[in-house]
């Protein structure tokens, strides 16, 4: 089978590579579609942590079943998704049913080879119904999944104002999210393309440029003078993330979806006299999975409105390094393999 690897920061190799053979409790998926996400770009770049090279990416995945063992749910032939997170089921998170952060954990395509290829085997699982979905559909289960289960992490009540940080895919499945939970959703982000998506596309009412010098002042004119009791970083980076405790309600939860190397710095009484919540939000559990499909199915998230470039398989080893250009418009590739 055809297999693209990244074989050093900014380098890809297309390579042939020998097909899977099915292990006990296992299943083979054709790969159909390949979504590229803030992961795969960084580990492009070199900047991604807990990384190694060389490395298969994709972890935003879904295809065709064409075998299974150990689980009879699943019929060949059917369009599936899965759950990229291989946790180890003894560990203390997984005994405390977080098998998302699994201290063995094995995300597919950051920790084990991923799915930039024509066969991939996955635990079976691991496995996810089509439901009806198509294959674009199906790969972006995955990432918003992400926003949801920060969204859960946040314990969002209905009427809350949620401070979004970054438009990006992330950012854009968690502003669904929050909207859904029944938050009134702010966004904050540096591209007035991205923020003028987010009103088009996700209705959102109220968008904020970073850049602009009154940002808190906005804050307060559009929470009427109590800043946001929810802020969600979905950048990844470190001067946003360390500057958003500026912009916290009294009381109020931050949650980090975004990862970056750095430390976090925040000043100490700022953060107390808030008496701050901070959570972190790692991957995503079952329950994520399966609300963002029914979300998905009841046409509450309509998550192909993200898709703006398509890539063949055969092209992206050409065409990646343009995905990181800004001035692309990228908000979500999608890589096709053939039908």
């Amino acid at each position: 089978m055809k297999t693209l690897t990244c074989t050093t920061p900014g380098t890809f190799e297309y390579s042939e590579t020998q097909k899977p053979e099915l292990k006990t409790d296992h299943a083979i998926i054709k790969i159909k579609r390949i979504g590229i996400c803030g992961t795969d770009l960084h580990a492009f770049e070199g900047t991604q942590p807990f990384f190694n090279y060389p490395r298969v990416l994709g972890h935003e995945l879904s295809g065709e079943l064409i075998e299974v063992n150990g689980n009879e749910a699943f019929k060949i032939g059917e369009a599936v998704t899965f759950i990229p997170y291989f946790n180890c089921g003894e560990c203390i998170a997984c005994r405390m049913n977080k098998p998302n952060c699994c201290v063995k954990m094995q995300v597919c395509g950051v920790h084990v080879d991923g799915g930039m290829c024509e066969y991939l085997q996955v635990p079976s699982k691991t496995l996810l119904h089509g439901e009806g979905l198509s294959y674009d559909e199906l790969a972006l289960v995955e990432p918003l999944a992400i926003g949801a289960h920060g969204v859960r992490r946040a314990n969002i009540q209905p009427g809350e104002f949620v401070l979004v940080i970054g438009a990006g895919p992330i950012g854009l499945g968690t502003m669904e999210f929050a909207r859904i939970a029944g938050a009134k959703v702010i966004v904050l982000d540096i591209n007035d393309g991205r923020l003028a998506f987010c009103k088009e596309k996700i209705g959102v009412s109220h968008t904020i440029n970073a850049s602009s010098a009154n940002v808190t002042e906005q804050l307060s004119e559009i929470t009427n003078g109590d800043m946001p009791t929810v802020v969600i970083d979905a950048t990844g980076n470190q001067k946003a993330i360390n500057n958003a405790i500026n912009y916290m309600a009294h009381g109020a939860r931050f949650v980090l979806i975004g990862l970056q190397k750095g430390d976090l710095i925040f000043n100490h009484p700022e953060f107390h006299k808030r008496e701050s919540t901070l959570l972190s939000s790692r991957n995503a559990t079952i329950e994520d999975f399966e609300h963002v499909i029914s979300s998905m199915k009841k046409g509450l998230v309509k998550p192909t409105n993200y898709i703006t470039h398509q890539v063949n398989f055969e092209d992206v080893k050409a065409e990646f390094a343009t995905l990181l250009d800004p001035k692309s418009g990228v908000i979500k590739a999608m890589v096709k393999l053939e039908e």
